[in-house]
């Protein structure tokens, strides 16, 4: 068999899959393509979403010479090559740079002289924001647009499409592996179709787990099972019974949820639901977020399972969450106030608390209001202390 995610992959701007925010009828972005009025653009998002794919579409709709290069191997000598090359030519090229986050300040540099006179079309592709990356320079001269995972919907929609014009054989079960597993990422979902098609057919969802024991990307799988054990293992945690928690993690882990997805939901929980009664409860959790996505499984299971246990145990609080809730509600209900003239930066009547001993009584709105409600459970108890210490001198 062929490489289906080379051999299906799309060439014109109503095959693409998904990004309905920038390629439906009425987006802004294929408007600008369609226009030929695109300007230099760096796509971001994650694997498999169509970054590259799309920079082809749009070198073959307004046929640019297109040439594909990589940031981590580019050689300036090599872009002033193809500048040279084109310097009176009727076309300009398009450039595709992947790892577009990786350009060195000097690569910028370069490219930097050609992008203010339009001498090549440059697109640039990331998994990061590469807005940090990036210097001012090349920002002001471009567009950023984020791309977004490929819905399971239209993951669905795709492999029916695929399986039809393949004719190949899967078992349901196995098909809802083959979409979830993937995370949205359509090339890993044509290639482990691709695998398991060559082993049995039809394809059994135990050949696609030995394939990929676990599954790709963060995200929880829409069938009820996923997103009601995600749901049990949270409120376990919040109703500090630990055996619970550790029992729903490991149903969450055999069912192949990334360890990712897992981590960045107990980081959720870590500021929701137990706050500044525990605050080092988030560190714990940034931490391992940040370990699980070094080391994946099976090692990330051990992280994860200390992070379940510290916050089953923790203190729980959820002022924090509740407070800046209330404080968004009132915002979209109406309440935009003033700065206050005396703390505005150039205000002269500014008291700074420096200067009065740590507090000086002064109003920092216009009018009164309340958000915050402590619980003055665990730490957020000695917060509200040193509060009311600092607030009565």
């Amino acid at each position: 068999m062929v490489n289906l995610a080379l051999k299906y992959r799309p060439k014109t701007l109503d095959e693409l899959i998904g990004q309905p925010h920038l390629l439906g009828d009425s987006a802004v972005l294929r408007k600008l393509i369609v226009a030929d009025a695109l300007p230099h653009t760096f796509f971001y998002g994650p694997p498999g979403c169509g970054k590259t794919t799309i920079a082809r579409v749009i070198a073959r709709l307004l046929e640019h010479p297109f040439y594909e290069m990589n940031a981590t191997t580019l050689k300036i000598e090599d872009l002033r090559k193809i500048f040279k090359e084109y310097t009176n030519a009727l076309q300009k090229p398009l450039i595709f740079i992947d790892e577009v986050h990786r350009l060195s300040k000097n690569q910028q540099e370069v490219l930097l002289p050609f992008m203010e006179n339009n001498a090549a079309l440059i697109i640039g592709a990331s998994t990061e924001n590469p807005y940090y990356s990036l210097t001012a320079a090349m920002r002001s001269r471009s567009h950023l647009f984020e791309l977004t995972s490929i819905s399971e919907d239209e993951m669905y929609t795709y492999l029916e499409k695929i399986l039809l014009l393949e004719n190949i054989s899967i078992e349901e079960d196995a098909k809802e592996y083959l979409v979830f597993s993937s995370g949205g990422d359509v090339r890993a979902m044509l290639n482990l179709l691709e695998s398991a098609s060559a082993i049995t057919v039809p394809i059994k969802l135990e050949t696609l787990k030995q394939i990929r024991p676990h599954a790709m990307q963060a995200g929880s799988s829409e069938s009820d099972s996923h997103y009601e054990l995600t749901s049990a293992m949270i409120k376990s945690i919040r109703g500090s019974d630990i055996d619970a928690s550790i029992y729903y993690l490991a149903r969450l882990i055999d069912g192949g949820e990334p360890a990712e997805f897992i981590a960045r939901r107990l980081a959720i929980l870590a500021s929701e639901d137990i706050g500044n009664a525990n605050p080092p409860a988030l560190t714990l959790a940034s931490s391992t977020l940040n370990i699980v996505k070094h080391i994946g499984y099976p090692e990330a299971r051990i992280s994860l399972s200390q992070l379940v246990i510290y916050l089953a145990s923790s203190p729980k609080s959820n002022s924090a969450y509740l407070a800046i809730g209330n404080a968004l509600k009132a915002i979209k209900e109406g309440e935009l106030l003033p700065v206050p003239e005396h703390i505005k930066s150039y205000a002269k009547t500014y008291k700074n608390p420096h200067n009065f001993g740590g507090w000086a009584k002064q109003s920092y709105l216009t009018k009164p209001l309340y958000f915050y409600d402590t619980q003055q459970i665990a730490f957020e108890k000695t917060l509200y202390q040193w509060h009311e210490k600092i607030t009565h001198i």
